[in-house]
């Protein structure tokens, strides 16, 4: 699958286009296509939410406006990302088939309304959509301004009904032997909740079973499995409306309720939707986390991706709808590019004149035109991305990778213990991040069933779900001579959330040298110390603060390099190394403060000779650093979050491609230098 999708070295810029709410006002379409040129912007993302104006009644087809909207924008130089509309059914679809409304949780089923409120399993629905699509491939498959299928829009929710309940039983059925087996791995006995047979399993409730955690982690694998059999469907019609087009689509942040690391092979091309709250905290603490996000997302397919959705300025959803500062949509929109994308696309480029995201942020405002800040700071963004043009389809090269696996997530959150409040488990992977970005180094995250061969170091914080396919991953990797670390709570139960029996980390006691005895929780508020202990080989400025989780460790052959200073654990290893065979493997005993990750992960650094393009270098405070590659080039984004300017000198043997006059960068500025490799 041929996934170049306009000429070569073009970068996308646009947004999501619904030009079917003014097809009663040329003057607008008009309008807006000025707009769009005047803000360099060169694809629209059209039909996501179309279905009623395509099939106003079952059956029956309209697709003459969509004909004339593309061959306009064609025409313009303005290409499509045609969407399939499966994200909100017509109303006469609910009407006349009520078994494609979803079915709540409690059994309740939903009344029309909102986006998808569907059954993925329902056959008439996936009926109607095969339909659909097929008929929209057959007609713009092959239209030269159609360059991507957009595919529904932000999968998520589940349905609860009869149908899915039959299609999760077979699921179940399909991953254990019997019935027997199915009550050993979910521990049953406890509560006398065992099974007699797969008939009886019903997904998890309020009302009913919930505390079985085994049947919760099923029952979201299951989810995610049926929603990629959906899309496959939907990405099926188009092929047999004969069209060779990539598919992507959207996904969302740090979104519960599918695994997206099962979504590497059903799309040629992973996107997402990127709303993060600026100007509330310190900006590089919100690129930090933004841009772990686009990382994950990157590392899925291990290729560039695109940025699908962003706002140009306020959304109209989160709690508080704050402008963006002058310099931060662009400054946002380079991050994007910076970590792998090949877009920087907006919601939305007209604003609504109604309905549920009228005051949404837009391209294109209620006065319209061309005046406005927004629509001219876009317009920079689109000239940045022009400049840039050389790096499209360049890739990401880390020499670290981060382990963050969704089971994982999902296993921790509803372990009950040992804090139900808040494990803090993704602020501990966003500790590792900020490290290792802040020595300029370029991070994967990646799940548990992909390799570890190729990184230098890799990280696994809280990675409480282990099956034995992946400790062996990391045996062989530490024997190799790979730098693994892992944290508390790691290693405590299998992929059906069962406890590991005499000792943990269960699979990898011997690789670290040590067993996890108990794990203490701490009260909000309440801390522990952890000290340098004195005659190693490390050097650590000062004493750190932990806090949250606190595991208390009995050595076998790891060395201590921190110990707890308080408590009855006072004196207990709280940080350790061991060497085995050619490798080194660190065990991280507790919940320690961001800066400790620092100061370790250089010393790691340095003990491998590994450094970013600022090598030994201190990264100024506030500036993150990252890179592009391709076959000749190394490209080199230097991003300042701060709003004040900084001194920055350019790198040795390197061109300037954007950005930086007289060595100042700018607050909210970026500059791009390349380099020969």
């Amino acid at each position: 699958m041929n996934t170049t999708l306009l000429k070569p070295g073009t970068l996308l810029h646009g947004g999501d286009y619904n030009p079917e709410q003014w097809l009663d006002r040329p003057e607008i379409l008009e309008e807006d296509i000025r707009c769009m040129k005047y803000a360099h912007i060169n694809c629209v993302s059209l039909g996501i939410f179309a279905w009623a104006k395509l099939e106003p009644q079952e059956g029956v087809f309209d697709f003459s406006w969509m004909h004339e909207i593309i061959d306009r924008l064609y025409r313009e130089g303005i290409h499509v990302i045609l969407a399939t509309p499966s994200g909100a059914r017509p109303r006469w679809l609910s009407d006349r088939y009520p078994e494609v409304l979803r079915v709540d949780v409690n059994r309740h089923r939903n009344l029309f309304g909102e986006r998808h409120n569907h059954c993925l399993t329902s056959p008439i629905y996936r009926k109607k959509v095969h339909i659909l699509n097929k008929k929209l491939a057959e007609e713009f498959g092959s239209h030269p301004g159609v360059i991507l299928w957009h595919i529904s829009n932000e999968y998520g929710g589940e349905c609860h009904c009869p149908l899915c309940q039959e299609a999760f039983r077979n699921f179940v059925r399909s991953r254990y032997a019997d019935i027997q087996e199915l009550n050993k791995r979910w521990c049953t006995t406890f509560w006398s909740h065992t099974y007699d047979s797969f008939d009886q399993i019903e997904s998890p409730s309020p009302r009913g079973e919930s505390g079985l955690h085994a049947l919760n982690l099923e029952w979201k694998r299951f989810v995610t499995c049926q929603t990629l059999d959906f899309a496959k469907e939907e990405i099926e019609a188009l092929r047999e409306g004969e069209s060779v087009l990539p598919a992507t689509t959207n996904l969302m942040y740090y979104y519960d309720g599918l695994n997206y690391q099962k979504f590497t092979d059903t799309f040629d091309i992973l996107s997402w939707d990127n709303y993060p709250v600026w100007h509330k905290k310190a900006e590089m603490q919100t690129a930090l986390d933004c841009g772990m996000f686009h990382d994950i997302i990157r590392s899925i397919q291990k290729k560039p991706f695109l940025l699908m959705e962003s706002c140009p300025s306020a959304t109209n959803w989160q709690p508080v709808s704050k402008l963006k500062r002058p310099g931060m949509q662009r400054l946002s929109s380079l991050q994007a590019i910076a970590h792998g994308s090949d877009s920087v696309q907006y919601f939305q480029i007209r604003q609504g004149e109604g309905a549920s995201e009228k005051f949404h942020g837009a391209v294109i405002d209620h006065y319209g035109g061309t005046e406005g800040r927004v629509i001219n700071e876009v317009a920079e963004t689109g000239k940045a991305l022009e400049q840039l043009r050389e790096i499209y389809n360049s890739t990401v090269a880390a020499p670290v990778a981060i382990i963050y696996d969704w089971e994982n997530n999902w296993a921790m959150q509803d372990a009950a213990g040992p804090r139900n409040e808040n494990l803090f488990a993704k602020e501990a992977v966003l500790k590792s991040y900020e490290a290792f970005r802040k020595l300029g180094l370029n991070v994967d995250l990646i799940s548990m069933e992909q390799p570890l061969e190729g990184y230098q170091i890799v990280a696994a914080p809280m990675l409480y779900v282990m099956e034995e396919s992946f400790s062996d991953k990391v045996r062989d990797y530490v024997k190799a001579g790979g730098a693994f670390i892992m944290t508390y709570w790691s290693d405590i139960v299998d992929g059906t959330d069962r406890c590991f029996m005499k000792g943990t980390p269960h699979h990898l006691m011997d690789v670290f040298g040590l067993r996890q005895a108990e794990i203490d929780a701490l009260y909000e508020g309440e801390q522990n110390i952890a000290a340098p202990v004195t005659d190693t080989s490390w050097s650590f400025p000062r004493e750190y603060t932990c806090s949250h989780l606190c595991e208390l460790l009995k050595l076998r052959g790891a060395t201590s390099i921190l110990e707890y200073q308080e408590d009855f654990y006072a004196d207990y290893p709280a940080v350790t190394e061991h060497a085995y065979e050619q490798g080194m493997a660190y065990y991280i005993a507790a919940d320690m403060e961001t800066e400790f990750y620092l100061d370790f992960y250089r010393q790691i650094a340095d003990k491998l000779q590994l450094y970013g393009p600022w090598g030994k270098e201190t990264i100024p405070e506030g500036v993150a650093v990252s890179t592009r590659e391709n076959m000749d080039y190394t490209y080199i984004f230097v991003q300042n979050y701060n709003s004040h300017a900084i001194s920055i000198k350019p790198l040795p043997d390197t061109d300037m491609i954007y950005g930086l006059s007289d060595n100042i960068l700018d607050g909210y500025e970026t500059v791009v230098w390349k380099k020969k490799r």
